[in-house]
């Protein structure tokens, strides 16, 4: 019984560790669906180059983008391209962003996605507008801002 044990555990450690090589060097060019294939025909060449944890996020993106509008397609697009264009510097101010929203609780989430969409559905003139103004504040003056916005959000959370 003891024996028996021992054996399967070998067998499982055995078939673990072959297994490693094959996981680590992620997903083949050939294991694509057509469809994600499509997406991804510009980097056919340089597939087996990139790291396995890239390729594994490029696939699940080209999932994702099959299943898109092309509404939703031309807005990624342009996403994509606004992103090329940053800097490192950029790129990583984004990224911490993006981390701080996501441990934000999901109500405060929801209230930043409504207000961002309300921001877009300004008039251009407008939004410039608004930008112009930020920028122009102190830190101290938009500190205050904020604080004022928060206020205005609580006592309108606590009348609800």
């Amino acid at each position: 019984m003891k024996q028996t044990r021992l054996i399967r555990a070998g067998f499982l450690a055995a078939s673990l560790l072959t297994s490693i090589p094959a996981w680590a060097d992620g997903i083949a060019w050939e294991t694509l669906t057509p469809a994600q294939q499509q997406v991804l025909a510009p980097l056919k060449d340089s597939w087996e180059q990139l790291p396995a944890q890239r390729r594994e996020t490029l696939s699940r993106g080209a999932g994702r983008w099959k299943d898109m509008s092309p509404e939703q397609r031309a807005r990624a697009q342009q996403r994509f391209e606004r992103w090329q264009t940053m800097t490192p510097a950029q790129r990583d101010k984004l990224r911490q962003r993006y981390q701080r929203f996501q441990q934000l609780p999901p109500e405060q989430q929801q209230r930043l996605r409504r207000r961002f969409e309300w921001y877009r559905q300004l008039p251009e003139e407008k939004r410039k507008a608004l930008r112009e103004k930020w920028q122009s504040m102190t830190p101290a003056q938009r500190e205050a801002f904020k604080q004022k916005r928060r206020e205005r959000w609580k006592e309108k959370k606590n009348g609800q």
